[in-house]
């Protein structure tokens, strides 16, 4: 079970790279459930709503909501996501999906976005102590 986060779609949707959007369409295929949060879908929509219009947000979203399990943000995972967020200085998005992934017990699908690694793609293992995400590339991990 993996919860994708809003790195992974940006990459999904507005790559021009077809190495990055082969890989990132083998991903989607290779999980059975699928997670997302409440506010990926926030930055998602916010971010297509800016690059393509209201009609391409609305269906983006609804597809994302139809094809994953949306978490929302309730007061646990809020209080978790701020002790995080404390502990080890990273934005608060960084923090829910760390939060998410360690209270659900889920891998975490990112995109690495730095200009020498483009459309890497990363599974996060998140815990609440230091180094508190453990990567694997996919690139160097075969039949994960």
């Amino acid at each position: 079970m993996s919860l994708y986060d809003t790195r992974f779609f940006f990459e999904h949707y507005y790559s021009g790279d077809e190495e990055t959007l082969r890989r990132t369409r083998a991903e989607l295929r290779r999980r059975d459930r699928k997670y997302v949060s409440s506010v990926t879908i926030h930055e998602v929509y916010k971010l297509t709503l800016e690059r393509e219009g209201r009609e391409v947000a609305k269906l983006r979203a609804s597809l994302i909501e139809k094809d994953f399990e949306v978490v929302p943000v309730d007061a646990e995972l809020a209080k978790l996501s701020a002790e995080l967020r404390h502990r080890y200085r990273v934005p608060m998005a960084d923090s829910i999906i760390a939060a998410i992934t360690r209270l659900l017990n889920l891998i975490c699908v990112t995109m690495r976005l730095t200009s020498s690694m483009r459309g890497i793609i990363e599974l996060w293992y998140f815990y609440l102590s230091w180094p508190w995400c453990f990567k694997i590339f996919l690139d160097n991990f075969a039949g994960y």
